[in-house]
C-alpha cells in the first residue's frame, strides 16, 4: 500500500543521476557538455510543447552556470515530460495529472504542476488545450467529492484507502479534507482565464462545482454542528487519523473554515490552518469575480465577497498572534478558543508562501514579522545544518528540509543576496541527480526523500524563469 509520500532514501547517485565526465567538482571548470540531459528520450515523453522547449532553450542560454543550466532544463518541463496523461473525454480536453511516484491525481498538487506553465498557454494551442483538460477534469472531482484530496483517473481502479472510515467512494484515492485543494482548482481556472481570456471552461458543471465549493466552506465553518465529513484511518501514524471520532479536536465557531489535514496531509492540531483561510478569501474573490463578469450570477458572486469578507475579519480577530520575540505574526493553526501554533509547514500553502498565493503583500508588516519567525529556530520545523537551512515539517519529520520552502523564500523575497542564497543552496543540495526531492537531511543532500516528485521540480523551474525573466539572470552565476 502506497504512502502519500513514499520515503526513498538514496546513498550517492539515483536512477535519475548524473553524467559528468571526467570532473571532480561541479564548481570546477566544466562545460555544459559534461551534463548530459536527464529528461526521456523525445518520444517517451508524455506531452510535448514548442512553447516550453523554446522557454528551455531562451534560459539555458542566459544560465552561465552549467549546472544550473541543466538543472533547469531537466525540472521545468518534468510535468509535461512524466506525469501528464491527455486526451479527450465527451468531447472536451480531459488531463490526468499524477504526482510522481505514485499514480493518483492530487488536486493541489495538480493544479500545481502545471501553473507555471499557463505564461505560455497563448504561444501553443496544445498547452492551452491541455491546461483547460486539468480544469475539466478537476471540475468533475470536486462533483464527485469535495471533501476528497486525490483521485484515480478512473471509477474502475482500485481505491487506495477503502478502508479508511469516511464516505470512500468509487474514483477516490483519498479523502482528506483541506481547504487547499478547492481553493487550488479556483487558482488555476481564474488565472488560466485572465491569461487566455478563455472562458468556456467556466461551464454549467463548473458553476456547479463552484457552488459545491462556496457549500463545503460553509459547512465547515461549523455553526450548525460537526457537519457531514468525518475521517478515521487505522493506522500507527497519529498525523493520519483524527481524534474525536473522525470529528477531530474541538473548535469554536468563528467564522473560520475548519481543514480536517494540511496541505502535507498530515492531521491538523486545531483545525482553523490560517494560510489555507487566508488562500480561501483570496479564492472566494475569484469565484465572485468570474460569478460577476463570465457567468452572470450577481447573487452569488455577492455570497462568495460576504463569505470572503467574513473569514478575513475572523482571521484578524482571532489568528493574529503577538509574539514574545517578533510582534504580530499569523498563527499557523487556532481553534477559536484562543489556542494557536507558532511554526510553518513547508507545503503550501505555508505562512512563508502567502504573498506566492496572491493573500498578502509581502509588505505587509504583519507577514514581514510572520516570515522572520518561521525563518527561525523559534519555528520548531526550522532545520539548519551543514548542508543547508529550511522548512521542515512533521510529514517527514526531523532534520528533514524541504527544498519546496527554499524555492519559496526566494519567490518571497526582494533581496537579491537572500534570492543568490536560495538558488545556491538549491543547485548545491540535489545530490548531482538534476532533479528537486520532497525533502534532503541538512547535513547530507544524498539523504533525500521522493526521487520523483514533479511539483517540487517544475516550482523550481518556475524560479528561476521568474528570475530570468525578471534580469535577474547575475543572481544565477
Amino acid at each position: 500500500m502506497t504512502s502519500r509520500r513514499n520515503f526513498l532514501k538514496a546513498s550517492g547517485l539515483t536512477v535519475a543521476g548524473l553524467a559528468i565526465a571526467g570532473t571532480g567538482s561541479v564548481w570546477g571548470t566544466t562545460s555544459k557538455t559534461d551534463y548530459v540531459s536527464n529528461r526521456p528520450p523525445l518520444a517517451k515523453r508524455n506531452f510535448s510543447s514548442k512553447a516550453v522547449e523554446d522557454a528551455i532553450t531562451a534560459t539555458k542560454a542566459k544560465l552561465k552556470d552549467p549546472k544550473l543550466a541543466w538543472m533547469f532544463e531537466n525540472c521545468f518541463p518534468n510535468t509535461l515530460d512524466t506525469t501528464v496523461e491527455f486526451g479527450m473525454l465527451n468531447g472536451k480536453p480531459d488531463t490526468f495529472v499524477i504526482t510522481g511516484d505514485i499514480h493518483a491525481m492530487w488536486l493541489r498538487d495538480s493544479s500545481a504542476q502545471v501553473w507555471p506553465y499557463l505564461p505560455l498557454a497563448n504561444k501553443d494551442a496544445e498547452l492551452k488545450k491541455l491546461l483547460a483538460g486539468v480544469i475539466y477534469r478537476q471540475t468533475q472531482c470536486v462533483l464527485l467529492d469535495p471533501y476528497a484530496n486525490a483521485f484515480n483517473k478512473t471509477k474502475e481502479e482500485k481505491v487506495e484507502w477503502m478502508s479508511d472510515q469516511t464516505d470512500m467512494k468509487q474514483g477516490l484515492h483519498e479523502r482528506k479534507w483541506e481547504i487547499d485543494s478547492l481553493c487550488y482548482t479556483v487558482r488555476l481556472a481564474y488565472h488560466y482565464w485572465k491569461t487566455t481570456g478563455d472562458d468556456t471552461v467556466f461551464d454549467a458543471d463548473w458553476q456547479k462545482a463552484a457552488a459545491s465549493i462556496v457549500d463545503t466552506f460553509k459547512v465547515q465553518q461549523r455553526k450548525s454542528g460537526l457537519g457531514p465529513y468525518k475521517f478515521e484511518r487505522e493506522t500507527t501514524r497519529q498525523l493520519d487519523t483524527l481524534s474525536n471520532h473522525g470529528y477531530g479536536r474541538p473548535l469554536k465557531p468563528v467564522g473560520l473554515i475548519n481543514s480536517s489535514f494540511r496541505p502535507s496531509d498530515d492531521a491538523v492540531t486545531y483545525g482553523f490552518l490560517i494560510p489555507s483561510n487566508l488562500f480561501a478569501v483570496t479564492s472566494l474573490r475569484q469565484l465572485a469575480e468570474i460569478s460577476n463578469k463570465v457567468t452572470g450570477d450577481s447573487s452569488f458572486a455577492a455570497g462568495c465577497l460576504t463569505l470572503a469578507d467574513e473569514v478575513e475579519a475572523a482571521i484578524r480577530k482571532y489568528a493574529i498572534v503577538k509574539h514574545p520575540k517578533y510582534g504580530k505574526v499569523y498563527a499557523f493553526e487556532v481553534d477559536g478558543f484562543g489556542n494557536h501554533t507558532f511554526m510553518d509547514d513547508a507545503n503550501v500553502p505555508s505562512l512563508l508562501a502567502l504573498p506566492y498565493l496572491g493573500c498578502v503583500e509581502e509588505n505587509d508588516s504583519i507577514y514581514k514579522n510572520t516570515r522572520k519567525l518561521v525563518w527561525s529556530e523559534d519555528n520548531p520545523y526550522f532545520f539548519k545544518g551543514k548542508a543547508a537551512e529550511g522548512i521542515g515539517g512533521p510529514h517527514v519529520g526531523y532534520d528533514m528540509v524541504w527544498p519546496m520552502s527554499i524555492i519559496m523564500r526566494a519567490m518571497t523575497s526582494d533581496d537579491d543576496a537572500e534570492i543568490a542564497w536560495c538558488v545556491k543552496t538549491l543547485r548545491d543540495t540535489d545530490a548531482d541527480t538534476g532533479f528537486m526531492h520532497e525533502t534532503f537531511h541538512k547535513d547530507d543532500p544524498t539523504n533525500f526523500s521522493r526521487s520523483w516528485f514533479a511539483w517540487a521540480n517544475t516550482l523550481f523551474g518556475e524560479l528561476i524563469l521568474k528570475l530570468v525573466n525578471e534580469g535577474k539572470v547575475d543572481l544565477l552565476g
